[in-house]
C-alpha cells in the first residue's frame, strides 16, 4: 500500500509541477520551443488544451496562463480524490460527503503548496550548482529567467559576501522551513 501511495504521489507531483512550470514559463514569456518548454508542453497538453477550450476568452488572453493553472488545480483535486479513495478502501470508515470533499480539497491544497516549494527548491539547487560548476551552460539563461524573479527580493536584503551570492542559500532554507510547516 505504501509503495502504491508513493508512486501515486510521485506521478501527481510531476504532473502538477509540469503544469505549474508551464504557467510560470508562459508568465515569464519564455520560448516554449526550447527545453524544458517542449517537455512540459508534451507532458501537460492532454490536460491543458481541454481546459483552455472551456475558459472564457478574456481569461485565455490574459498574461496569466489560466489554462495551465487550472490544469494543475484539477490534477491536484484528482490526486486528493484518488488518494482518499485508496486509503478509505483499505480502511473502510463511514465519512460524510462534506468530510470527503474537505479531505480531497485539503490534500489538493497540500500537494499544490508542496509542489511549488519543492519545485522551486529543485530549480534553485540546480541553478546554484551550475553557477559554480558550469556557469556558461546552455540551460543557465533559462534557469536565470525562472529563478531571478523569486531571488530578486532576497538579493535586496542579503548582500553578497566575498563575491558569493547567499540569497539562493537563504531562499532554500526558507523553502525548507515552509515544507516543515506544511507537515
Amino acid at each position: 500500500m505504501r509503495v502504491f501511495l508513493f508512486l501515486l504521489d510521485t506521478l501527481f507531483f510531476f504532473l502538477v509541477a509540469a503544469a505549474l512550470l508551464r504557467a510560470w514559463m508562459n508568465h515569464q514569456r519564455m520560448q516554449m520551443t526550447l527545453q524544458p518548454g517542449r517537455f512540459v508542453m508534451a507532458l501537460t497538453n492532454w490536460v491543458v488544451q481541454p481546459v483552455r477550450r472551456i475558459l472564457p476568452r478574456s481569461m485565455a488572453q490574459a498574461r496569466v496562463d489560466w489554462g495551465s493553472l487550472m490544469a494543475a488545480l484539477l490534477l491536484a483535486v484528482a490526486y486528493g480524490g484518488v488518494w482518499l479513495a485508496v486509503v478509505t478502501s483499505t480502511h473502510p470508515v463511514s465519512v460524510s460527503p462534506l468530510a470527503m470533499l474537505l479531505g480531497i480539497l485539503t490534500m489538493a491544497f497540500k500537494l499544490l503548496v508542496r509542489t511549488v516549494l519543492q519545485g522551486l527548491m529543485i530549480l534553485l539547487i540546480v541553478y546554484a550548482v551550475l553557477s559554480w560548476v558550469q556557469p556558461h551552460s546552455p540551460i543557465m539563461p533559462t534557469l536565470d529567467r525562472l529563478c531571478s524573479p523569486v531571488l530578486r527580493p532576497v538579493r535586496r536584503v542579503v548582500p553578497t559576501i566575498g563575491g558569493v551570492d547567499l540569497s539562493v542559500l537563504l531562499l532554500i532554507i526558507l523553502l525548507q522551513v515552509g515544507l516543515m510547516l506544511l507537515g
